[in-house]
């Protein structure tokens, strides 16, 4: 069975300044100890820059702790089981787009978790404001169909939750960050 949703937001800030944030939500101190705090830890495991095309790659290693699973799911992990998933970010800058794409690198017996990310200017408001999209797809190898649709479910319901919880901390760190520009801006 394979459960697959789509979600768009609208980042009322423009693309270069919804990127950054979105790099540092993981590392944000404040996003780290309330809304994201089932992020253990995060390794950048390679970063490039292709000088030619002006294009950045990096891969990263997120650590997780375990989702909440059904009932008769949860004898099957230990309590402190921790989820990693792999990240693979391209940026390409002159063209002004960001994709992410992430996908659990643990726990794909019982389920696998895709997701792809794409950050561009907004068609109505390019040099303003940042489409930015989300589709997960969400797919589960239990023996017993039932126990898969349970799985299913409550996985995209607490990846919806963590989906919401992450925009709003890039809505924070773009606030943050344009709060940071005005106080280094003098008038002239």
């Amino acid at each position: 069975m394979v459960v697959s949703y789509t979600q768009e937001h609208v980042y009322r800030h423009p693309w270069h300044r919804v990127t950054a944030a979105a790099w540092r939500k993981f590392t944000d101190p404040a996003a780290r100890a309330a809304a994201l705090s089932h992020i253990l830890d995060v390794h950048t495991l390679s970063r490039d820059v292709d000088a030619r095309s002006g294009r950045l790659r990096a891969v990263r290693a997120i650590a997780g702790s375990t989702p909440p699973l059904p009932l008769l799911l949860r004898g099957l992990l230990a309590a402190d089981a921790v989820v990693l998933c792999v990240e693979r970010t391209d940026v390409d800058a002159p063209a002004r787009r960001m994709t992410v794409d992430s996908r659990n690198a643990t726990l794909r017996g019982l389920v696998d978790v895709r997701e792809r990310c794409t950050y561009a200017p907004h068609p109505e408001r390019p040099d303003d404001w940042t489409l930015f999209r989300q589709e997960t797809t969400i797919a589960c190898a239990p023996p017993a169909a039932v126990v898969a649709r349970l799985v299913e479910r409550r996985c995209a319901e607490r990846f919806a939750q963590n989906a919401d919880r992450g925009r709003d901390v890039v809505e924070r760190i773009c606030d943050d960050l344009t709060a940071e520009q005005s106080a280094v801006h003098v008038p002239r």
